[in-house]
């Protein structure tokens, strides 16, 4: 009798800062799949998964997880070897990535989970709530689990609501990502996002008043140069009523095969700069100096990724850290421009490590681009990459 496959579906995306968390798909696609800067679900149609299908993909994990614990010692240490021998005999590519998943988890301590797909809060708090008690039930250790949630259904949800649903929170749900991108109304509709800076606020203050971590992310540049100011103004206005714990920054990138590469090859958009965006978050960080919230910059597609911290604490840190950048020559900024955007570098202080032979590189690239729009069209290419 051929033995029976131990599966579970993962989905496509999860946030950096959920590198290390186990993956469990309980939908699939996203609600609404309009975004002009997002082309990652067009071709998928939204799926809420049943409560007996998420469960049995549970299962399947806990089966793993039972194999996998064969090689911790006495002590918790861990037999790497005999993992990787055991992950070896699978037969099927598909399994192997679901017990690779599973042994990371557990090796790295075993604690947060990650449901995916693009807007989970569109699943029946009921049916989430079954799952979620499943889960724990199946793995008591777990010390947080997160999920996307898209602002419009959020909004819908009252704080009583969320107050009201122990079994969720008893599960550990006590984090959710919302890709808020901007806080102003003209740009969400330049974007199609299809919601309105009112729903984002409500949104934002349900989630905080029923005891929830709230981490949302914003997008410098999305609007373009004509509408930076508004992108700026109107998110610091969204952060200061809501107060989020969270503020990840993820700059905006122009790619081929979105509706936004669209508009900018018909002159609907103008690309912004680098230091346009980095403009951007600084009006952010200086109209919001009381709330309590983290900036995050946790992706390679953010050009000054030391700018973070708390707001209230750190504020002064980050606003010198963006005035020290722009207040270089023109030759330094496009050098570090082009060493970050090729992944060569972390930080500014991390140029007196480059080789002589990528900076001489860097120096043919400024050279064959003089003009200042054509070099930030280059720079948003490399961008691209990373999307």
């Amino acid at each position: 009798m051929e033995q029976q496959e131990r599966t579970f579906r993962i989905g496509p995306i999860r946030p950096p800062s959920e590198a290390n968390s186990l993956l469990l798909q309980v939908t699939n696609g996203c609600t609404w799949n309009k975004c002009k800067f997002c082309q990652l679900y067009r071709h998928t149609k939204f799926k809420a998964y049943s409560a007996d299908s998420i469960k049995a993909d549970i299962d399947n994990i806990a089966y793993q997880a039972d194999i996998i614990r064969r090689y911790q010692t006495p002590l918790g240490a861990w037999d790497i070897d005999g993992l990787n021998q055991e992950l070896g005999q699978i037969p099927s590519e598909e399994e192997r990535q679901c017990f690779y998943m599973v042994a990371n988890w557990l090796v790295g301590g075993g604690e947060n989970v990650f449901l995916q797909d693009g807007n989970t809060t569109a699943l029946s708090s009921g049916r989430l709530s079954d799952v979620l008690i499943y889960l724990k039930q199946a793995f008591p250790g777990i010390k947080r689990i997160t999920s996307y949630g898209r602002a419009e259904n959020l909004s819908r949800v009252s704080a009583e609501e969320y107050a009201e649903l122990p079994a969720l929170k008893e599960a550990g749900l006590d984090r959710i990502h919302s890709g808020f991108e901007t806080g102003s109304d003209a740009v969400l509709q330049k974007i199609n996002k299809g919601v309105t800076q009112q729903q984002e606020i409500t949104a934002g203050k349900n989630i905080k008043a029923g005891g929830i971590e709230l981490s949302v992310y914003f997008m410098p540049g999305v609007g373009g140069k004509e509408l930076t100011k508004e992108n700026a103004e109107d998110t610091s206005h969204v952060i200061n009523e809501i107060g989020p714990d969270f503020l990840r920054i993820r700059t905006a990138a122009v790619k081929p095969g979105t509706g936004l590469y669209e508009d900018y090859q018909n002159g609907q958009l103008t690309l912004c700069s680098d230091e346009e965006k980095l403009l951007e978050i600084r009006t952010v960080i200086e109209r919001a100096p009381e709330i309590d919230t983290r900036v995050v910059s946790d992706h390679i597609i953010n050009l000054l990724q030391g700018v973070e911290g708390h707001i209230v604490l750190d504020r002064q840190k980050m606003l010198d850290m963006i005035d020290g950048y722009l207040n270089k020559p023109e030759y330094e900024k496009r050098l570090y421009q082009a060493a970050r955007r090729m992944a060569l570098v972390n930080g500014p202080g991390d140029m007196k490590y480059l080789d002589q032979s990528r900076v001489d590189q860097i120096e043919s690239l400024i050279r064959a681009i003089p003009d200042p729009y054509e070099w930030e069209e280059k720079m948003n290419a490399l961008i691209g990459r990373y999307i």
